[in-house]
């Protein structure tokens, strides 16, 4: 007489690089069940010796996530279509990487030969109604770099076609949006198309404006980053100032595109800016 043994049902995971294991669900399942598949998960992931455990559940499996903040899990991020929860089951310290802290905004100082600078109105944000010319600003996408961003925001609120010619500098600041940290880019670009044509939900108006009148501004004396900018722009057209140029560079991991390393390229004859 022989004996069954019934093989313990486990979730389907993949190993990250960190010695952990990451679990993406798809499948409906009800409550229940997946308390029990997730407690022989952890069981046989713990005799493994993995550490952190990385659950990516779709919103549609929402009514997953009491169950999972029960038996240990915590928030890491969450994004338009899954929540990432993760839980460390190891008994040496956890080293599981904060959520970014984060997000990457873009200013664009377009000048033309004439020295004329293409300035904006806002219908939103904090110059709104104020009568203040401003350079066009914006928010990196997800994946986007900063050269493609800041040549995006220009094309969307001017309507006018540039190159990136370098980052002239770049401020952190913190508790911004959401309470998370911003990092803004200053950018140099030239243009290569001349009419304006503006986005009319955010955009009040837009012009070429001589980088004089532009500087003179009296909204510019209170704004200390405003004027350095204009300091900077002046340094950088007498020739005694250089940002930092995109060079493009192979990615050493083959799951990732090529992306740009930014430098003062001046000195290095080898390196050619996008």
């Amino acid at each position: 007489m022989s004996a069954e043994v019934d093989e313990v049902e486990v979730l389907t995971s993949s190993d990250d690089d960190y010695g952990g294991v990451i679990v993406h669900i798809n499948l409906p399942i009800d409550s229940t069940t997946f308390l029990s598949i997730l407690r022989s998960s952890i069981s046989n992931w713990k005799h493994q010796g993995k550490k952190g455990v990385w659950i990516k559940l779709p919103i549609h499996l929402a009514n997953l996530v009491e169950t999972l903040i029960k038996e240990g899990f915590w928030y890491h991020h969450a994004e338009p279509k899954y929540l990432m929860l993760v839980h460390w089951i190891s008994d040496s310290p956890n080293t599981i990487p904060a959520n970014a802290t984060h997000r990457v905004g873009v200013g664009a100082l377009v000048v033309n030969e004439k020295r004329e600078v293409l300035a904006v109105q806002e219908k939103t944000g904090h110059f709104q109604g104020t009568g203040s010319w401003k350079f066009p600003t914006g928010v990196a996408d997800q994946g986007e770099d900063i050269c493609a961003a800041a040549v995006r925001e220009v094309k969307e609120e001017t309507g006018v076609d540039a190159e990136f010619v370098e980052v002239l500098a770049f401020r952190q600041s913190h508790m911004s949006f959401f309470d998370k940290s911003d990092l803004f880019f200053v950018c140099l670009l030239r243009p290569v198309s001349f009419d304006i044509q503006i986005q009319e939900i955010e955009i009040e108006a837009a012009k070429w404006m001589p980088f004089d009148e532009y500087a003179a501004q009296p909204f510019m004396e209170k704004y200390e980053i405003m004027r350095y900018i204009n300091e900077i722009y002046l340094a950088k057209i007498d020739g005694h100032y250089s940002g930092f140029t995109p060079v493009a560079t192979k990615s050493n991991f083959s799951n990732q595109k090529n992306n740009y390393f930014y430098l003062n390229a001046g000195g290095l004859k080898r390196c050619n800016s996008v």
